[in-house]
């Protein structure tokens, strides 16, 4: 490992080992979300509580201030949409000199296993490690399942996408929390973060996944939906922050989350 990529590597992932990013590049192929239409300002409230933030291009130049001191994670993958044929129809999408232009911390690529463009996709990532590599630029692959790939989200699948991620040269593997967790992870040699996935019912199921999670072994999370569609946004921040870096455990974390929503 070089400098540049240790530098970069050790704002994303701070000294306690753990980290917590946040997802706001869903617009990239669904367009404006709830609770994202305008990005900037969804993401100055909560900027205090996270530690990096997972954005396109677009997002990145024309919602993100450029003074900010959040590390950013560039969404590099792309080249379809929620209303397209199929969405695991994905490529490289920005050029390194893109990526070095925007002076970002790592990079983010969806790999879509098990779907019809697993080749395409995989090759993708092999060939952004072999482009990021000579300039010290982490790279965070995304184990993505497509719609019709939901049944997929077991710990025998996952575990599998991700080695194989890993093997491909990424960095750090975004993946889907399951049953048996501990298995993506134990057999990934590369740290793991938490995917999001769908909004989930209540903030106290947020916590019980993301502490179960960590306690099995991810480092961290990648969220989006769960924080920025809620009704307090900060105190689900607040209160993840406190499960990743405090030790909180779920029920310490909510009673923040409610002083803070009882507050506003």
């Amino acid at each position: 490992m070089n400098w540049g990529f240790e530098n970069r590597l050790s704002k994303l992932i701070l000294e306690d080992g753990h980290c917590f990013y946040l997802a706001m590049d869903h617009g990239y192929f669904q367009g404006p979300t709830h609770g994202i239409e305008r990005p900037g300002v969804a993401f100055e409230p909560l900027e205090e509580f996270v530690d990096a933030v997972f954005v396109p291009r677009g997002t990145l130049k024309n919602a993100i201030k450029s003074n900010t001191k959040t590390p950013i994670i560039l969404r590099v993958s792309g080249g379809n949409s929620i209303v397209g044929k199929d969405l695991a129809n994905e490529e490289v999408s920005v050029s390194i000199d893109e990526i070095l232009r925007l002076n970002v911390a790592a990079v983010g690529y969806s790999v879509y296993i098990g779907s019809e463009y697993e080749h395409q996709t995989l090759m993708g990532l092999n060939k952004l490690v072999d482009q990021c590599a000579p300039y010290g630029i982490p790279v965070m692959a995304v184990t993505a399942v497509g719609r019709e790939m939901d049944q997929k989200k077991e710990a025998r699948f996952l575990a599998m996408a991700s080695r194989v991620c890993a093997e491909a040269g990424a960095d750090v593997i975004k993946t889907y929390f399951c049953d048996d967790f501990e298995k993506v992870v134990n057999g990934c040699p590369v740290p793991v973060v938490i995917a999001g996935g769908p909004k989930v019912d209540s903030e106290l199921e947020v916590l019980e996944f993301v502490y179960t999670g960590m306690q099995q072994g991810a480092i961290g999370v990648n969220l989006g939906r769960n924080i920025w569609q809620n009704a307090c946004p900060r105190g689900v921040a607040r209160a993840l922050q406190a499960v990743i870096h405090e030790n909180a455990t779920p029920k310490e974390a909510f009673e923040l989350f409610k002083d803070m929503k009882n507050a506003k």
